[in-house]
């Protein structure tokens, strides 16, 4: 884990090549104090690093991120208010590596799309 006691993973569910997680976020973490004091943001970064994280752990591989696109930021994830986040991987084997899909929600309010392009490490 990258950034230490950023989050929680509760639970990860695969079936075929769809994997489902469910993590908390860590709304005492220390980057919530400079992003941003009084009104806290999860950094886009950082929910890009998970969803690594969270591809390694399913494909049992270090992996490094090769490209990203459509990567929309549809709602702010204050993890005040709502810590609690499904991610949803669709994660398919290429002649490079893995190809993931990614929608991230909390309550029924997509946060976060994209898809990634990951290669071993």
């Amino acid at each position: 884990m990258q950034l230490k006691d950023f989050y929680t993973v509760n639970n990860v569910a695969v079936a075929d090549n769809l994997a489902t997680a469910n993590i908390t976020i860590n709304k005492d973490h220390e980057i919530f104090k400079g992003h941003f004091p009084g009104n806290p943001v999860t950094p886009g970064v950082c929910m890009m690093q998970i969803i690594k994280e969270l591809t390694e752990g399913v494909v049992g591989k270090k992996l490094m991120m090769q490209s990203s696109s459509n990567i929309k930021f549809m709602a702010i994830i204050n993890p005040e208010q709502t810590p609690d986040l499904v991610l949803t991987l669709d994660i398919s084997e290429t002649e490079e590596g893995y190809k993931v899909k990614n929608v991230t929600k909390f309550d029924q309010t997509v946060a976060l799309k994209l898809t990634s392009n990951f290669i071993e490490k």
